[in-house]
């Protein structure tokens, strides 16, 4: 079994150096495309976009991301999935030659482990939501079949071309092998798909979110703790990322798996807390929640305000208060894109209609 993984892995290897050897100059698009597919991006651009375009396809891309991301802390957890960066270095794969050198930059010292490619499903299930609702939305009037199946097919190369864009950035960097991010966009699809058929997640009390929520931690939490007692540390490709990374600042506390489940659960919790808040009830009574100038006003407001908040970072000195505060940050932004810049500008225009008569 073990041959069989360093053969897997040291084939990885090759494609790493390939790609690193013959499209160096395309560095900058490779860390591009790796920050594109980053799941803050759906919390903080794509969620706000879609919520006042379509509230169901908003509120399944957070169910999405966060159910997605709680799954692959977990699978990452089970299958002790290897990095090409820190596996190079401790392999005894490489025993009788000297071992690949493999370049590194400031977004290859990922701490959690390897398999699967988190950005990889992410981007998979996020943009899986996103193609099927357009398709959904706009084109279900099949009166015109040939143009229908055209942009139909489009859409979805767009979409494999994506996933190959961010399969092939996290591999170039050195973060992941080849087979990780393909059970990445695999696992991803499947998420979306069964988010799909499940319409139970448009009607949930903030009770049930916080049930929700919770059970999700725990069951985390409780795995982690679990495993800590028979001897098996959770954690252990931290202390890999610290030994391997070329520079230390490199290593960065939020990429942790602990950071990203607090992240995730604050998102779930603040959804729940802003869809069944009085302000949000309000926001949306009358016409004004129909009308586009109404909806274009949240979204270009909440791209605004929560870009701004975006670049406020919690402070890493204290583990116990970055968590918190990232927990915090997190429920903040559906609070912020949900209920208050809906019923602010509802009040906004209430008062100049005050004003007119």
């Amino acid at each position: 079994m073990d041959t069989g993984m360093d053969l897997l892995h040291s084939s990885g290897v090759e494609l790493v150096q390939y790609l690193q050897l013959n499209y160096k100059d395309s560095q900058s698009w490779f860390t591009f495309i790796s920050f594109a597919a980053d799941l803050r991006n759906t919390f903080f651009v794509f969620f706000p976009i879609w919520f006042h375009l379509c509230e169901a396809v908003g509120i399944k891309l957070i169910w999405v991301a966060v159910v997605g991301d709680w799954l692959n802390l977990i699978f990452k957890w089970i299958l002790f999935g290897q990095r090409p960066y820190w596996w190079v270095r401790e392999t005894s794969y490489y025993v009788n030659s000297s071992f690949p050198v493999l370049e590194q930059y400031p977004i290859t010292c990922e701490t959690g482990p390897g398999s699967p490619s988190g950005h990889a499903m992410g981007s998979a299930g996020v943009w899986y939501v996103m193609v099927t609702a357009f398709l959904t939305s706009t084109l279900q009037n099949k009166q015109f079949p040939l143009c229908y199946r055209c942009l139909r097919a489009v859409l979805w190369t767009v979409f494999w071309m994506m996933q190959v864009c961010v399969c092939v950035s996290r591999v170039f960097v050195a973060t992941h092998f080849p087979h990780q991010v393909c059970l990445g966009v695999i696992s991803g699809m499947v998420v979306a798909e069964i988010f799909c058929r499940i319409n139970a997640i448009y009607n949930v009390t903030f009770k049930q979110y916080l049930k929700i929520t919770l059970s999700l931690f725990s069951f985390a939490l409780g795995f982690y703790l679990l495993l800590k007692l028979v001897g098996v540390d959770l954690l252990w490709s931290v202390e890999k990322a610290q030994r391997w990374c070329a520079r230390a600042e490199w290593v960065h506390i939020d990429s942790t798996p602990f950071a990203g489940l607090v992240r995730n659960m604050g998102a779930l919790f603040g959804l729940g807390l802003a869809l069944n808040s009085p302000i949000y009830v309000e926001s949306r009574k009358g016409k004004r929640g129909q009308q586009f100038s109404f909806r274009l006003s949240c979204i270009v407001t909440s791209l605004i305000i929560l870009h701004l908040f975006d670049s406020m970072k919690p402070p890493t000195q204290r583990e116990f208060l970055f968590y918190l505060l990232s927990f915090c940050k997190s429920a903040a932004v559906p609070l912020v894109a949900v209920a208050f810049v809906p019923y602010c500008i509802s009040q906004l225009i209430n008062r100049e209609g005050k004003k007119l008569l």
